[in-house]
């Protein structure tokens, strides 16, 4: 017997919809500002189907101008959407072009919906014998589901995917036959397409009308079987009902044809693809196109749930094409790759290993006589407390360069090192580099102190294009159009067979440690211009650069913990949770996995049904997300029980049994590692561990705090905050006068605001009304609503609202502060901070609501949470130069937000401390003063 012909037919939309949603976080930017998340997801989609089901036939079908026959049934079918995303209007014609270049046909008919399409094809495919399989995470496509039509719901959040037959159409819409989901859909209706549905009639009655009667027409005729006010709904909404179900009807018969040469998957047209795919900057998704139809790929079995359609189907669905093209394997390797991207093949390059003796001799006169050098070090680790020197590479002409190998003996390595320590000390010669935090600190344990002007090219592409990733190959592929060697060519993929860079041969060693530096000393001539263009040339060189020394020697000082008191810590968790448990159980009368959201849901929503109408995620299960259970909190005890037990097993998992893991054994101390390049607002990020995230609100979060301590009994930890930075900002840029006013005379800016907002004297303002005020203070900056404060307050709506009118009345420069952001913003595409640091905002004029509207919002935050990070980076490089001029012992440790905090040895505490508020305070000039809160302790929850 043949095998029997599969037919995929994809629903292009809802395909592109949900890669772009899923993105919708993080959208994927290239260099030249657009967002490519739409294309990106869709192309996913479409490269899983053709590597997983190797499918002989295949085409993707596009609506146009939507339904016209559903419209002028019912003019408001679909009429509430909202306007489509411009990352997606623009994504069409690009997937069209792909898809154009892939040999794969569009299928499109203005007037009518892909859904409708599909429906046509896959009822003439399966009269010619296909199998057919619906592309779609789209439910309403069950209608169309018969022996062998089946629905194809990509793989999503971490759940394969799923093909639906009979039996799962079966089970989902609780129907006999398939087409009685399109009576399912007419009486429970659908929010997103705007049917309107039977008023009343939700899933579970839907399905019980379905059972008793098998149709709406069914349901119609046994009114008189319904009792009370559903008989009176059901009898009013008689014509609403078959409406509804003409409009959840696909049609089959409208005007294309199947035409299964046109179909068939055939050999792209590959330079095009990649060509495509270069403009876009796919990178990875060029590779698994060359990697898909050249035939390299694994064989991979469908994926499919256990169900019983995926019994049947697994035997036929991979089995036996092992190339997509010429089903016994032997078919040529098709498709090469055809970049335009250069490679180091491609590049004629001169890059040499220096051998001791004259040529080192010959080498270092060369390089002290340069202006500009790119360095870069080769190591044994990425942990550069471990790090040790395998080689330095050097570079300061373009496609030239040297490579010093170093010996693995401590004492050999070290003298090699003096050679070289006249450049990396030369104040003439400065230094380009690639992330050269990590250089220094790696050169900081040989004792070499790297001194003169530096340029880091990740730091200056962070300000010339913050929202793209900066690491080096990405920039090297975009601005250089260059392919560098991966470091996995040299010594393989993570794993136990990973080699060490000391074991690659090294000539190798030499091509791949000059690359380096050679593409980093060429991209840093790429960025000078752009930095001086963006006019963020100062801010780099004044700000970004300095502070890139200051945070490499607060990283290598690390941090004092006290071990003992985090595993005391952990034993009162444990404890507290174990207790916590058990209140749980007891209220649920049973014991479950409280970790578990399915199983939490059960228990709260479908056992003790503690609410109506429980919210369900997408996939069906109650939603227990941390939203849902605060908002239900005060009113069930067991809620508030599961939200402190969520709290308490974080705070042990992620940071009272991790601190102790993270202490670095040659120093004994906890050194995190300050990301400069993370946050578009210009704040640093702080990483294993992140000493940002310490929940502080909490008793127990704080106690985590009591475990960082001073070096030894001769020093005290000092912690200095600024008080309220980020409104003081706000009031000095909108040039709000009674703030402002409110400021200089030193008042509690919170309960100024509620005299002022609710009408009384300073000192008979309420603790109430001072939260709530407080509450809008800070929920103005990120553009809080009335259902916004509402929530966070014990507010009704309408009193929030009247809250947030009086405030802005009492501001009212604010409020003309706000929109002349947005304004800004609008017409240059971007805002920027007191220092000039820049925020881009392609979405501000974007048309979809909800998008432009976050950009909004992003156009007021960013300036000012930007400035408040510009200011503690000014105040940390002015106090590090001061430290470092006087010869203290002290030292600075840690940066959170907007505290500093310092080991300060005894002795010099009375003198530091003035110095350190003065240089805080001092830092940047605001028509508002900066006020700064200084402590003490012998451990940071006392000191803050």
């Amino acid at each position: 017997m043949s095998e029997q012909k599969r037919l995929f037919l994809l629903d292009a939309y809802a395909l592109i919809f949900r890669g772009y949603y899923a993105l919708i976080k993080n959208p994927r930017i290239n260099s030249k500002g657009m967002d490519t998340s739409a294309i990106m997801g869709f192309m996913n989609s479409l490269f899983d189907v053709i590597k997983r089901e190797k499918p002989d036939h295949l085409a993707v079908c596009f609506d146009k101008g939507g339904s016209a026959e559903r419209t002028e049934l019912f003019p408001e079918y679909k009429a509430n959407r909202d306007e489509t995303p411009d990352a997606i209007k623009i994504a069409i014609p690009f997937i069209q072009d792909i898809l154009k270049a892939m040999h794969i046909p569009s299928v499109v008919l203005e007037g009518w919906e892909a859904d409708d399409i599909i429906g046509t094809l896959s009822k003439q495919a399966e009269k010619e014998g296909y199998k057919v399989y619906m592309v779609t995470p789209d439910k309403d496509f069950g209608q169309l589901v018969t022996e062998n039509v089946f629905m194809y719901r990509p793989a999503r959040m971490g759940n394969g995917i799923e093909i639906w037959g009979i039996p799962e159409v079966q089970k989902r819409f609780g129907v006999e036959r398939p087409e009685q989901v399109i009576d399912y859909l007419g009486m429970m209706g659908d929010a997103s397409d705007n049917i309107p549905g039977l008023p009343g009639v939700g899933d579970k009655t839907a399905k019980k009308f379905i059972a008793q009667f098998g149709s709406m027409e069914g349901l119609f005729e046994n009114i008189d079987q319904l009792k009370g006010k559903m008989k009176e709904k059901v009898e009013e909404n008689q014509e609403l009902g078959l409406l509804s179900k003409k409009l959840a009807t696909i049609c089959t018969d409208c005007d294309v044809t199947f035409n299964a040469e046109d179909y068939e998957l055939s050999v792209p047209d590959s330079e095009k693809v990649q060509e495509i795919f270069e403009e876009l900057e796919f990178r990875r998704l060029k590779d698994q196109f060359i990697k898909i139809f050249s035939g390299e790929t694994e064989e991979t079995q469908t994926q499919v749930t256990s169900t019983e359609t995926a019994k049947k189907q697994a035997q036929t669905a991979g089995s036996g094409q092992f190339t997509l093209f010429g089903g016994d394997g032997t078919a040529p390797a098709t498709i090469k790759d055809s970049s335009s991207r250069m490679t180091i093949k491609d590049v004629a390059h001169s890059y040499q290993s220096v051998a001791p003796g004259m040529a080192m001799k010959l080498f270092l006169q060369n390089l002290m006589k340069q202006t500009s050098v790119c360095f870069d070090t080769e190591t044994t680790s990425i942990n550069p407390l471990e790090a040790q020197l395998v080689g330095i590479a050097f570079s300061w002409e373009a496609t030239k360069g040297f490579y010093i190998p170093f010996p693995e003996d401590k004492e050999k390595a070290q003298e090699l090192i003096e050679e070289l320590r006249p450049f990396f000390e030369s104040e003439e010669i400065e230094k380009i580099g690639q992330n050269l935090k990590y250089d220094i600190k790696v050169l900081d344990k040989y004792g070499v102190d790297v001194k003169g002007k530096l340029f880091d090219t990740m730091l200056a592409h962070y300000l010339i294009n913050p929202d793209m990733r900066h690491n080096m190959d990405v920039l090297s592929e975009t601005y250089l159009n260059y392919t560098p060697i991966s470091i996995t060519e040299l010594i393989g993929k993570k794993g136990k067979n990973q080699l060490s860079m000391r074991q690659v041969p090294l000539e190798k060693q030499t091509e791949y440690a000059v690359e380096d530096a050679d593409v980093t000393f060429q991209l840093a001539q790429h960025f000078r211009p752009e930095l001086a263009e963006a006019k963020t040339a100062d801010l780099f060189n004044d700000i970004e650069i300095p502070l890139l020394r200051v945070l490499a020697d607060m990283e290598l000082e690390g941090i004092n913990l006290d071990k003992d008191f985090l595993n005391s810590l952990s034993d009162d968790l444990t404890n507290d949770i174990k207790a916590l448990e058990e209140k749980i159980y007891e209220a649920a009368g049973e014991e479950f996995n409280i970790g578990s959201p399915k199983q939490l849901g059960e228990i709260l929503f479908s056992k003790m049904k503690l609410v109506d109408k429980p919210k369900k995620t997408k996939t069906g299960q109650f939603s227990t997300s941390e939203d849902v259970l605060s908002y239900l909190a005060k009113d069930h005890e067991i809620i508030q029980h599961v939200l402190d037990y969520r709290g308490l097993t974080k705070l042990k998992s992620t940071y009272v049994d991790a601190l102790p893991e993270q202490v670095e054994a040659t120093t004994g101390r906890v050194h995190t590692d300050y990301m400069q390049t993370v946050a578009a607002t210009g704040r640093l990020s702080s990483n294993n561990p992140n000493l940002q995230n310490i929940p502080i609100r909490t008793e127990r979060g704080r106690q985590v705090r009591k475990a960082f301590v001073p070096k030894n009994d001769e020093y005290t930890l000092l912690a200095a905050d600024y008080s309220q930075i980020e409104l003081r900002i706000i009031a000095a840029l909108s040039e709000e006068a009674t703030m402002i006013e409110a400021f200089k005379n030193g008042e509690d800016i919170h309960a100024s605001t509620a005299s002022k907002v609710f009408n009384v004297p300073i000192d008979e303002v309420t603790r109430e009304q001072r939260s709530n005020a407080k509450t809008v203070n800070f929920g103005i900056i990120y553009g809080v609503s009335a259902f916004g404060l509402s929530n966070q307050t014990d507010l009704s709506r309408s009193e929030a609202k009247e809250l947030i009118d009086t405030y802005y009345k009492t501001y009212p420069k604010l409020r003309n502060y706000i929109s002349e952001q947005v304004d800004f913003a609008r017409d240059n595409g971007y805002v920027q901070t007191v220092l000039g640091r820049r925020r881009y905002l392609k979405d501000i004029n974007g048309s979809n609501a909800v998008v432009r509207g976050a950009a909004e919002r992003n156009a007021v935050n960013a300036p000012i949470q930007g400035s408040a990070a510009d200011i503690i980076k000014i105040a940390m490089i002015n106090i590090h130069k001061k430290l470092e001029a006087g010869n203290y012992e002290s030292k600075m440790l840690l940066q959170v937000h907007d505290e500093l905090v310092f080991d300060v040895y005894k002795p010099e505490l009375e003198e530091l401390k003035p110095l350190i508020q003065s240089e805080m305070e001092n830092a940047y000039k605001l028509s508002v003063p900066l006020d700064v809160e200084i402590g003490l302790g012998d451990n940071w929850l006392v000191a803050h």
